[in-house]
């Protein structure tokens, strides 16, 4: 190829060339247009070749058509966790009235006609026309009123092929086609309709339009009017959808569409359509309130049931053929189905009022009993267990508050929290406690028990949201804030999550830290013997230590917050949640002035077997009088306490073993950081909670005072000629190196006491005999044990005996010579004999010291003056 230089040169070199006549620009032009058309031509053939060598090649491959595959079918058993058969799902002679052409009336043909396949009687089995036709119909309407398949189409695929999306393949659409073409060649028009109208899946189990007739109008199908036909005609496309018991709205939007229809295509009258769209959706269904129909015990469940099986193997249960065995507990599955729709258990305040209930193993991730809703008489209903989200209230705390605190932070259930006035940072809003009041200090499993919002609000930000998130992601919950899957403040307090996803959250921490996906669906069967297996996928969600404590904090709940949910003798933990109101919502549902309403309530609990996750609510929580009271929130714990009591009567329950990462210490209340007990301080804010090892307290708490030690060097010496008692000790040092205070002594000699700083006292005229002495140390609030020692001070003989000589002279002073002889001898006797050695001071050890007392020393100078103890 030239280069860019020689290109602009030759355009340069063009333009310097003479023009050339119009006649030869005119003929130029027709040449390049006779090659373009000639290339579009040669491609299209060429593409025409391929396109119909490949549909011929799908086509050959495409499966016989059989009069007995447009007709029957074999469904699909649903058996529970025990291989008994629970529900069978395909038509069958159960739930499909078979009728003959003659039965089906004209304006019910018309209606489906005019709204599936307008060209029926004039096409060959596909519609080249409908499809562009279709195309343009459906941009014009800004939707899809009309479809490209031919009604011949669609029953070969309701015979055939899979419904779902990512099967409609080339090859697939290639299949249909040829199909399609042979059986027009073989069946007249009427008969194929008849298949058709015979064959169509039409909600809550109905297969064929005769038996949807019967089921929502009560009627044979040459009974319907005007109305009810095009109410039938509109269902097959979306029959869940255009449920006239679930969706009357949608119901009506869809048969007034089919009517339009009808009028466009001249076969009834304006008229004759405002007439029949005038007709009440709801006016002549069949009420089935009264039904017993065991299917609706396990429509929540069989509904999951479907769900997992097409998105895990890709296959439609409703085609029929398969075999599915499921994680069912039906004996668990019918009671909680009688707990919430008969009043032998629980009070309801009234049927509007719904609940969803998810039972699901702990060690598995088995999904063993779902309920999706109460007092609904229709299959297929709206399932509040699993299709919808709801905010979950203060059930959140544990997953994105406190969990988290311990994950990422190892903080203790004794960590100190203050409950204070407190806004979010984001936007200053001021957040409040349920009861609007402050309780200051509390450890963390104190706020978790009690459920206090500002102290859950502070712990996510100081875990952050990064944290918050992966550990919510850990146990498969995504958070979504005005379509965005990003954390905001509130969060903390609150978030939505289905009802399945938090039992399953829940299971998390009751196995030990390990996430189970819920599942329904152990295995699939298919009709020529291909299996699919399914086990339990777990991961690790958390440390074992997190998930302890956690687990211990909950325990807690139950009997202080929760006790309606209590069951004698179970081991068991859970967390409420309750979502309020907005101010501006309060007014729509009549609630200014009631006190403790909620727009939701939960329960989950827990054993070492089984998670429960409980909601209630409406499902038009903002109309008025749908708010739930104080009374009616606790419902969700009597749901609880009635399952879990149930199914926990024939299984071990144990309590949770401490795993090797948690220890359990001793600590004293709302330190920071955690410190141990001091010696003074009170019984009441001593307590034992559990710590991550390798972070529980090592320091011991002063703030009520320290740990002293008993005074060293403790002695007393007696001064006889001064009669002095001299008490001495040594210096006292604090156990702490930096700390500078001056002690305190507080001295006591006998029933003598006195407080010095300095390490000496002297006591005048003590006290005769044996006397105590002992000795306290105090700095700042702390008081030291004491240390005591003895000593014995003896009174003094010879200035006694004076004394008794002077009072015994003064007394006689006219005795006789004799006398005084005699008393001059006795005198001398007394004086010759042999005088007592003073008696050594004796010493006793003290109890409150262990410091060992020392015996007497002499005084050199004057050994005969002075006592001393030591």
């Amino acid at each position: 190829m030239p280069n860019n230089d020689q290109t602009r040169m030759s355009r340069s070199k063009q333009k310097k060339k003479p023009a050339k006549t119009n006649h030869k620009k005119n003929r130029g032009k027709k040449s390049i247009w006779k090659k373009i058309i000639l290339t579009i031509v040669a491609f299209g053939f060429i593409g025409l070749l391929a396109g119909g060598g490949l549909f011929i090649y799908y086509a050959s491959s495409a499966p016989k058509v059989n009069r007995a595959e447009l007709v029957d079918t074999v469904p699909s058993q649903i058996l529970d966790r025990d291989g008994n058969l629970v529900k069978e799902i395909g038509a069958n002679a159960q739930n499909r009235d078979l009728v003959d052409m003659e039965e089906v009336p004209a304006i019910l043909q018309d209606a489906i006609i005019s709204i599936e396949d307008r060209r029926f009687y004039k096409h060959i089995g596909v519609d080249p026309i409908r499809i562009v036709g279709a195309l343009f119909a459906n941009i014009q309407g800004g939707g899809i009123s009309q479809g490209g398949s031919t009604i011949t189409q669609q029953l070969i695929k309701l015979s055939y092929f899979s419904h779902l999306e990512e099967d409609q393949t080339l090859k697939r659409k290639a299949q249909e086609a040829w199909m399609s073409v042979q059986l027009e060649q073989e069946l007249n028009k009427d008969e194929i309709l008849a298949l058709y109208i015979n064959k169509v899946y039409m909600g809550n189990n109905a297969y064929g339009m005769g038996t949807a007739a019967e089921y929502y109008f009560g009627k044979e199908l040459n009974e319907i009017n005007l109305s009810e036909a095009a109410i039938l005609a509109g269902m097959p496309q979306a029959p869940n959808f255009y449920d006239p018991y679930i969706s009357p709205e949608e119901t009506e939007e869809r048969r007034n569409l089919v009517l339009d229809m009808m009028v466009e295509n001249e076969k009834i009258s304006q008229a004759e359509r405002d007439e029949a769209a005038s007709m009440p959706i709801t006016e002549n269904l069949v009420d089935h309130s009264n039904d017993a129909d065991y299917s609706l015990v396990v429509d929540s469940y069989i509904q999951m049931v479907m769900d997992e099986v097409r998105e895990k193997t890709g296959l439609d249960v409703e085609m029929g053929g398969l075999t599915i065995q499921t994680n069912l507990d039906m004996d668990a599955q019918q009671h909680l189905y009688d707990i919430v729709n008969s009043d032998d258990y629980i009070q309801f305040p009234d049927d509007e009022l719904q609940t969803a209930v998810t039972m699901v193993d702990v060690e598995t991730g088995a999904l063993n009993a779902v309920i999706g809703n109460r007092k609904i008489n229709n299959q297929l209903a709206v399932n509040y267990a699993d299709q919808t989200v709801r905010s979950v209230g203060s059930t959140i705390k544990p997953l994105i508050d406190f969990g988290p605190a311990i994950e990422y932070l190892n903080y203790s259930t004794g960590s100190l929290i203050v409950d204070e006035e407190w806004s979010y940072p984001s936007d200053g809003t001021p957040l409040y406690n349920y009861d609007r009041l402050f309780k200051g200090d509390m450890t963390l499993r104190e706020s978790l028990v009690d459920s206090r919002n500002v102290p859950s609000a502070k712990l996510l930000q100081e875990v952050g949201f990064d944290n918050a998130n992966s550990f919510l992601n850990g146990l498969g919950i995504e958070i979504y804030n005005d379509g965005q899957q990003e954390l905001v403040d509130s969060n903390a307090i609150g978030g939505e999550i289905s009802n399945v996803d938090l039992a399953a959250a829940y299971g998390a921490f009751a196995n030990g830290g390990t996430y189970y996906e819920p599942y329904t669906v152990q295995s699939v069967t298919t009709s020529d013997g291909e299996i699919f297996e399914f086990s339990p996928n777990g991961t690790e969600a958390m440390k074992d230590s997190t998930a302890y404590m956690v687990t211990d904090m909950l325990k807690d709940v139950i009997p202080q917050s929760a006790p309606e949910a209590d069951v004698a003798g179970l081991i068991h933990a859970g967390k409420t949640g309750t979502t309020d109101y907005l101010e501006d919502e309060l007014e729509s549902v009549g609630g200014i002035g009631v006190e403790n309403i909620g727009k939701d309530s939960w329960f989950v609990g827990y054993t070492t077997n089984y998670a429960i996750s409980v909601w209630l609510g409406y499902a038009q929580p903002l109309e008025y009088g749908n708010y739930l009271d104080y009374e009616t929130r606790k419902i969700t714990r009597y749901i609880y306490s009635e399952l879990m009591g149930y199914v926990s009567q024939d299984v071990e329950n144990t309590d949770w073993t401490k795993p090797d990462s948690v220890v359990e210490a001793s600590m004293e209340k709302y330190t920071s950081p955690i410190m141990k007990p001091g010696p003074n301080t009170p019984s009441n804010m001593t307590i034992t909670e559990l710590f991550v090892k390798g972070y529980e307290p090592t320091q011991i708490s002063k703030k009520y005072g320290e740990k002293l030690e008993a005074p060293t060097g403790l002695k007393a010496v007696y001064n006889k000629d001064k009669d002095e008692l001299t008490i001495s000790w040594d210096a006292y040092k604090s156990s702490t190196e930096d700390d500078n205070r001056t002690p305190q002594y507080t001295i006591t000699a006998g029933s003598q006491t006195q407080n010095t700083t300095n390490t000496e006292v002297v006591i005048k005229n003590p006290a005769k005999g044996n006397i105590k002495i002992t000795l306290l140390a105090k700095i700042g609030s702390s008081t030291s044990p004491a240390a005591s020692i003895s000593i014995t001070i003896e009174e003094d003989k010879e200035k006694e005996e004076e004394e008794e000589n002077d009072e015994e002279n003064s007394s006689s002073e006219s005795s006789s010579e004799s006398s005084s002889s005699s008393s001059e001898e006795s005198s001398s006797e007394e004086s010759s004999e042999e005088q007592p050695e003073p008696t050594p001071p004796e010493s006793e050890e003290s109890e409150e010291s262990e410091e060992e007392q020392q015996p007497g020393e002499e005084n050199e100078e004057n050994p005969a003056d002075e006592e001393e103890a030591a």
